[in-house]
C-alpha cells in the first residue's frame, strides 16, 4: 500500500489515498473493537443501499488498524459551498436531501443514539444535578429508531465527478431519532463559525422533514453535553455554553 499520499488528519487517525482506494489508518494503541465495529457499521450501512464509499479491507500496517475502502473522486459540498457562494442555498437543499434519505433507512442491529448520549453524558465535565436533568431530559425524548449518521456536515458528503453524492466518515452513526441527528448538524454548522447556514439549515430541515423547530431545539442542549467529552477545550466550552441555552417547562 502506499501511504504517501494524505487526505485527511483527524484525531487519532490518518487517511491516505492510494489510487482508487482510501485507506484510514488508526494511531498505534487504538481500540481494536472500535476499529472492528466502524468496519462492521459501514457495512451494515451499506446494505441499507445508501450512497456510501464501500468497505474493502480492515488490515495492520506497520502495527496500526486499518479500514481500506473506495476512493470517490470529487469535491465535498463545503469545498463546493466555498467555491460558488451563490450556489450556497442549492447546495444545502441537497443536503438536507441527503440526510432525510438517511433519516429513512431503518438498521436494527447498530448501537441506539440514547443509549450512547447516556454514557457521554455520564461522562460530562458537569456538575451531578445538571447531569441528572439531562439524562431526565434524553429520558423523555421520544423514542425512534431512524438511521443517524451522527457527523452529518458538509465536509462529510462528497459529490463525484458524475454528479452523484456520496456520504463519507459513519463512525458515530447510531439508530434513534432524526430531530437529534438534526440538532448535532446544527451544533457543527456554529462551530464551523457558520451561524448563518446554521439558521438556514435548520429552517429547511424542519420544512422539509414537517418538523417543528422548537422540537429540535429541544434536543440542542442533549446533544452539545454528549459532544462535549470529546474535542478542544475550545469546542468544549462553547458545547457546554449550550446546556442550558434552551428553557424547559
Amino acid at each position: 500500500m502506499n501511504l504517501d499520499r494524505v487526505i485527511a488528519v483527524r484525531n487519532n487517525k490518518t487517511v491516505y489515498r492510494d489510487g482508487d482506494r482510501c485507506i484510514k489508518v488508526f494511531q498505534e494503541g487504538f481500540s481494536k473493537a472500535d476499529v472492528l465495529n466502524e468496519a462492521l457499521n459501514l457495512a451494515r450501512i451499506e446494505e441499507t443501499g445508501l450512497p456510501i464509499p464501500k468497505v474493502l479491507e480492515v488490515t495492520m500496517i506497520d502495527g496500526k488498524w486499518a479500514i481500506v475502502y473506495e476512493y470517490i473522486r470529487g469535491e465535498t459540498l463545503a469545498q463546493l459551498m466555498e467555491k460558488n457562494p451563490d450556489k450556497k442555498d442549492e447546495y444545502l437543499e441537497m443536503f438536507v436531501d441527503l440526510q432525510l434519505t438517511i433519516h429513512s433507512q431503518t438498521c436494527p442491529l447498530l448501537n441506539k443514539l440514547k443509549d450512547k448520549m447516556n454514557r457521554k453524558i455520564s461522562q460530562a465535565d458537569l456538575d451531578a444535578t445538571t447531569r441528572y436533568d439531562l439524562h431526565t431530559r434524553l429520558e423523555g425524548m421520544p423514542k425512534h429508531n431512524k438511521v443517524c449518521h451522527g457527523d452529518f456536515n458538509p465536509s462529510n458528503v462528497v459529490i463525484s465527478e458524475d454528479g452523484k453524492p456520496y456520504i463519507l466518515d459513519w463512525s458515530h452513526v447510531t439508530q434513534g431519532n432524526a430531530s437529534a441527528d438534526a440538532a448535532r448538524t446544527y451544533l457543527l454548522f456554529w462551530l464551523n463559525g457558520d451561524i448563518d447556514g446554521a439558521k438556514k439549515y435548520l429552517d429547511l430541515f424542519c420544512k422539509k422533514s414537517d418538523t417543528a423547530k422548537q422540537y429540535v431545539q429541544k434536543w440542542m442542549p442533549i446533544v452539545a453535553a454528549s459532544q462535549s467529552v470529546k474535542g478542544n477545550e475550545k469546542e468544549r466550552e462553547f458545547l457546554l455554553s449550550w446546556v442550558n441555552v434552551v428553557e424547559y417547562e
